[in-house]
């Protein structure tokens, strides 16, 4: 994550993190630590995976004490063995215990989210298609999540409403049919913003095809009803599986011939990579 992304976005949600953890006082570590002491402790890898989120981890707790010192041996995307140490940390025995849980909580969450990122992608090794995320994120962690999903190997499907034009089913149903959604939203948008359209049927494809879609997502199709809507597109427009997309479907679902397949699980379900501040002692 580059400092402009730090500073703009991450900075600000990090301090509410610490303010959810930290509300007046630390209790505990004020009751056994009365005074300043410098300390280190060890960031341990207790389970094996794809790293990401270190600059987070750091600023967690610079932002709580700037003289901190987060020396680290490995950098976002390396893959990480159990009983590796990653790095250790060097400060304020006071700030070390006060920010450790946020610290870890971000880590292990981006962590998890490129470990599992770096599984799934690696089953479409071999193809063009592209793996995707979604919206599917932690309220308030998206561009955490969403920088761990690229760290992992994955690409970014749009931030947020702003970004670009989706019309779901809903915004086809408000807008009284496929084609009048299209044309609604060309009318309105910049003419450099894409226009997407989910299509749950053969016919709302040919009509998103007609009415000029740049994308259209076949969602929650079968597998043969997908092979057909994607030779209706002619190449006319892309395309982007999604709906129930699991290790064990991803690498048949890529044979279809979409440009995309996106999926939620990477950001909803991902597990967290179990990490673990070790080893403390003053110095």
């Amino acid at each position: 994550m580059n400092t402009a992304t730090m500073k703009l976005y991450a900075e600000p949600l990090i301090l509410m993190a610490l303010r959810e953890d930290i509300t007046n006082e630390d209790i505990s570590t004020n009751a056994v630590m009365p005074e300043d002491a410098a300390g280190t402790v060890d960031l341990l890898c207790k389970q094996s995976g794809v790293i990401a989120g270190l600059s987070v981890f750091a600023r967690t707790f610079t932002l709580l004490d700037k003289d901190v010192r987060f020396t680290c041996q490995v950098r976002d995307g390396d893959e990480v063995m159990q009983g590796q140490c990653l790095g250790c940390l060097t400060g304020n025995i006071r700030t070390l215990l006060s920010g450790e849980r946020v610290a870890l909580n971000y880590l292990q969450r981006m962590s998890g989210i490129a470990t599992y990122t770096r599984e799934i992608a690696g089953l479409l090794a071999g193809t063009t298609v592209k793996l995707l995320d979604t919206r599917k994120t932690t309220p308030n962690m998206r561009v955490f999540e969403k920088y761990a999903v690229r760290i992992g190997g994955g690409h970014n499907h749009r931030y947020n409403l702003s970004d670009g034009i989706l019309l779901k089913d809903n915004h086809i149903g408000a807008a009284g049919g496929v084609a009048r959604a299209i044309q609604m939203a060309r009318e309105y948008a910049s003419f450099v913003r894409k226009i997407e359209v989910e299509t749950e049927t053969l016919d709302m494809v040919r009509e998103a095809v007609e009415a000029g879609a740049d994308i259209i997502m076949l969602d929650n199709m079968s597998h043969d009803m997908m092979k057909e809507a994607v030779r209706l597109t002619g190449g006319q427009a892309e395309t982007e599986c999604s709906g129930n997309v699991t290790r064990e479907n991803i690498a048949r679902l890529a044979d279809i011939g979409v440009d995309y397949i996106s999926s939620g699980a990477l950001t909803h379900s991902a597990p967290i990579l179990d990490l673990s501040l070790k080893h403390l002692h003053r110095i």
